[in-house]
């Protein structure tokens, strides 16, 4: 048996669909609960765990079901970074996410082209779901605006590395 927390909003959208978190358990071959506000509990054979743990954990944090099953399949990978590691000042995560959102959305949306990836901003939270390579794509970008670059250098070396990995296939 698997525990893990998750926001609290994030457990009132299973709760709201029963039919939708019984989906989620024929999905992951797992018994899915959620215990009082935010509490997760996940049972069945332990790699069925480990998996559904991960989507559940990548839901946690923002990604919706359909994304987050993604990692059932066996080259798709989740990575995260805490922004309150890199910035102590909230008026630094604000802006900091701001600038990765970009103007409608228009610079998540562009990363997410580019590298193939998914990314979810949440909390203070960036998250990734994608192949190993496409991840470091999007995080070299991530990194870029991370210590205060431009959006066009993040870009620039993000479509780099897309036409370098390409190149290499």
């Amino acid at each position: 048996m698997q525990q893990l927390l998750i926001p609290k909003e994030r457990t009132k959208l299973l709760l709201k669909d029963p039919k939708a978190l019984a989906r989620l358990e024929e999905k992951l071959r797992c018994k899915v609960a959620i215990n009082g506000e935010n509490e997760v509990t996940i049972d069945g054979e332990a790699y069925d765990e480990y998996n559904a743990r991960n989507v559940m954990t990548a839901f946690g944090r923002g990604f919706d079901t359909g994304i987050a099953l993604k990692l059932l399949q066996d080259d798709m990978f989740f990575t995260s970074i805490n922004l309150k590691d890199e910035f102590k000042n909230p008026k630094s995560i604000h802006r900091i996410k701001a600038r990765l959102i970009g103007l409608d959305g228009k610079t998540k949306t562009y990363v997410e082209e580019v590298s193939g990836v998914s990314i979810s901003i949440y909390g203070n939270t960036i998250s990734f779901i994608g192949n190993v390579e496409d991840i470091k794509i999007a995080n070299a970008a991530v990194d870029v605006l991370l210590e205060g670059g431009t959006h066009k250098k993040a870009y620039t070396i993000m479509e780099k590395m897309r036409r370098k990995s390409r190149i290499l296939i």
